[in-house]
């Protein structure tokens, strides 16, 4: 059963369903086993990234690989896009030369700009400060890996939630089940209005949090991200909420036992290395997740059987 899935672009987690959802988990779960498959020898699949990226470039590199297809990678800083080259004729190339097109890019809606004009499938693996979906659907993987479920959780969202676009998608994400969501940052970094009223609209509850300590006994997930200094229109105001948050042991102590600490990496100054060795630390495990989801992901797109 394909579940709608097959030649689909990939532009917002917004798109799926728990059952679309699910399927992918199922088909990742037979992934995790499989380290090598040549069902996508012959495909040939684009890595357009525009923005710079460690995970998401080089897991759906390696994922592509695991299944016999071959990868053109085309970086910004290479581009013809630096001489000047529209995005529009960077993408009709690609779209020329290759089977899927996979692009990040710092505008919002390029993603979407890209799935307009080509022909083949295009999966958006960032664009601007809202959308990273197959991110979000590692973050869930990973959830119902370790609870084996996705519904009745406590799910704390902390740190960069003004211009963070994994834990955006994430909260997009999560709130498509049953859970209570706590949303933990600085005043200066709380989500953005259209996104709180998107989840209002969707009669989704989320409770507004300045300081971790107020509930961090209550969570089962907490899911953190780094400043975006990036994303930053104003540097002065990327100076006055630098190290405005951090976690670390001290801030675990009230925590629930079985409290597992998520992550899209990469982290700079807001998760503490002293996490990496305890029980609680999900977010290596979050990456690696990358491989078999991603993986699950091509081999829907294409049709592929498991």
């Amino acid at each position: 059963m394909n579940m709608n899935w097959f030649n689909r672009d990939i532009i917002t987690i917004e798109n799926f369903s728990r059952e679309e959802l699910e399927h992918l988990f199922n088909i990742a779960d037979k992934y995790m086993n499989i380290k090598f498959k040549d069902s996508l020898k012959g495909k040939i699949i684009a890595n357009l990234f525009l923005e710079p990226s460690t995970r998401t470039r080089v897991s759906f590199e390696v994922a592509a690989k695991r299944l016999g297809a071959e990868v053109v990678n085309v970086t910004g800083e290479y581009a013809s896009i630096k001489k000047g080259e529209s995005l529009y004729d960077t993408l009709k190339m690609l779209d020329s030369y290759c089977d899927l097109i996979i692009i990040r890019s710092p505008i919002e809606g390029s993603a979407q700009f890209a799935a307009d004009i080509c022909e083949h499938p295009v999966i958006n693996a960032g664009d601007g400060t809202l959308n990273h979906p197959t991110q979000a659907m590692i973050d869930l993987y990973t959830i119902k890996n370790t609870f084996n479920r996705l519904d009745k959780l406590n799910i704390g969202v902390y740190g960069d939630l003004k211009y963070g676009r994994a834990v955006v998608s994430f909260i997009l994400a999560i709130s498509k089940y049953d859970n209570k969501i706590y949303a933990i940052s600085p005043e200066q970094l709380k989500i953005r209005n259209e996104i709180k009223d998107e989840l209002l609209n969707k009669g989704v509850k989320i409770e507004e949090f300045t300081n971790l300590e107020h509930v961090i006994s209550e969570l089962d997930v907490l899911y953190v991200t780094r400043l975006q200094k990036e994303r930053f229109v104003d540097l002065a105001e990327y100076e006055r909420v630098r190290g405005s948050y951090k976690l670390d042991l001290k801030s675990l102590e009230k925590s629930k036992p079985n409290m597992i600490v998520m992550h899209p990496l990469p982290r700079v100054e807001e998760l503490t290395y002293e996490l990496d060795s305890t029980s609680k630390q999900a977010y290596f495990r979050q990456a690696k997740f990358g491989i078999p989801l991603r993986m699950a992901i091509l081999s829907l797109i294409f049709g592929v059987e498991v």
